[in-house]
């Protein structure tokens, strides 16, 4: 960032005001887009730190349903010693059709809980601060 300049004055006396306006006028807007200039680096910065953590993520979970498809699939291998292979398959998917439902029910119900999707409590605090604001409180 640049050093803010300072009018030059006659024999070191104080600047006048219009010399003060005038390296104010100059300044703020260089400060602004310095400013500016520091949040997008910043921004660009913690955006590239999100994306590797979020592609993490990815591999994690994609690694997690692997692991869970094995777990199935040796739940199936179990249950083939005690009857036919293909049974064993069937018993398995209709627990797991089974528990798919349970979610998906639940999940229903906590999306019917959210909506509307507006922020009402922030909506209300709005108004009362506009109802201060304009003297009604």
């Amino acid at each position: 960032m640049t050093e803010p300049t300072v009018s030059p004055t006659p024999s070191g006396a104080d600047p006048t005001l219009g010399a003060l306006v005038h390296d104010l006028t100059t300044q703020v807007p260089e400060l602004i887009r310095s400013e500016i200039r520091l949040a997008q680096a910043e921004v660009t910065e913690k955006g590239k730190r999100a994306g590797i953590g979020i592609g993490m993520f990815s591999g994690a979970g994609l690694l997690g349903f692997f692991g869970l498809a094995t777990v199935i699939a040796a739940a199936v291998l179990a249950l083939s010693l005690a009857m036919d292979g293909w049974l064993a398959a069937l018993i398995v998917a209709v627990v797991l059709f089974a528990a798919a439902g349970v979610l998906a029910l639940m999940g229903k119900k906590q999306v019917q809980e959210a909506a509307p999707p507006v922020p009402e409590r922030a909506v209300e605090g709005i108004k009362e601060d506009i109802a201060t604001v304009k003297g009604q409180r």
